[in-house]
């Protein structure tokens, strides 16, 4: 009987995750767009993940005394990650969004794990055929919408996030196949940090400048959201789903997370949805849940896909 009761406990608690990161992760879109209204697309993520560095941090070091012991080599690979993931990814991604809708972003943004596929061919992982149709029905419907433009997404928006899902891509790639910190937490309090200051130098380079007394109370309400629900409670709950949960389910978000985005949006944002967005959307939507279900047959890791946020670390 107890053990009946353990067991719906555990159930529900893991819909219960599942349901913020789908959510969560869904709806970072939506938070950037309204932060960098009167933010600055690069500065904006620099306050961001410093923030989440920062509370995360903290939380680590208190819950354990060791959980900052790393190497050098270590440190340098969640570093690296960090600058491929958070300073080129999502920075690209905030940039991008400036001109093209949260929902396209989001639907292109889902080519990561096609992207994936991609690079394990060139390392002679020779994934299976399934794996590699679902690849070309993806990028078939990336094509589609990045020709299409959305009907309403410029063509450097569309650009910048395509260049924003490769670099997400390469360091979700390389996350699994260099050193990295063994505390899943640790590593990515590095990586926002790192991130940060990437995003720092690179936005004040760029001419980005912070004046605060401009900034809108929508831009301050989409930043905290983004600090404590997208970049923390997201996270945990996808740490605590991979350690409690199928690897089968916990992938599912790679193709719910764009439905999500595009909802809040249209919702939202009054963002518009288009003929051109339903349809290439399905088919690259199409195309990732044919590389997972593939993938986790198979039992391989499920690649990761974006929002924004490493394999094991999606912010």
């Amino acid at each position: 009987m107890q053990q009946d009761t353990t067991d719906k406990r555990q159930t529900i608690l893991i819909w219960v995750a599942l349901g913020l990161v789908y959510v969560v992760w869904g709806s970072t879109y939506l938070g950037i767009k309204l932060a960098i209204e009167t933010l600055p697309p690069m500065l904006h993520g620099a306050l961001r993940f410093s923030a989440a560095a920062l509370i995360l941090g903290v939380v680590v070091a208190i819950r354990s005394r060791d959980a900052f012991r790393m190497t050098a080599r270590e440190f340098l690979g969640a570093a690296i990650v960090g600058v491929l993931l958070l300073t080129a990814g999502n920075g690209m991604v905030a940039v991008a969004e400036q001109h093209i809708s949260t929902g396209l972003a989001a639907l292109l943004v889902a080519s990561v794990p096609l992207w994936l596929v991609i690079f394990r061919l060139l390392v002679r992982d020779r994934p299976k055929l399934v794996t590699l149709i679902g690849v070309l029905v993806g990028f078939g419907g990336v094509a589609a919408l990045s020709l299409s433009g959305g009907s309403e997404g410029s063509t450097a928006g569309i650009v910048v996030i395509l260049l924003a899902s490769f670099s997400w891509a390469v360091g979700s790639f390389l996350s699994g196949r260099i050193a990295m910190p063994k505390n899943p937490f640790a590593a990515s309090t590095v990586e926002m940090a790192v991130g940060a200051v990437g995003l720092a130098v690179f936005g004040l380079s760029t001419g980005e400048r912070l004046d605060f007394a401009q900034v809108s109370a929508t831009s301050w309400l989409g930043l905290i959201y983004l600090i404590l629900v997208g970049s923390l409670v997201g996270f945990t709950s996808y740490v605590w789903l991979l350690g409690n949960a199928p690897i089968s389910l916990v992938s599912t978000y790679a193709y719910v997370n764009p439905v999500v985005a595009v909802i809040l949006g249209a919702l939202m944002l009054s963002e518009p949805v288009t003929p051109q967005i339903l349809a290439g959307g399905l088919v690259i939507v199409v195309g990732v849940a044919l590389v997972i279900s593939t993938e986790r047959r198979s039992k391989r890791p499920a690649p990761s896909a974006k929002g924004l946020e490493p394999t094991t670390t999606r912010h």
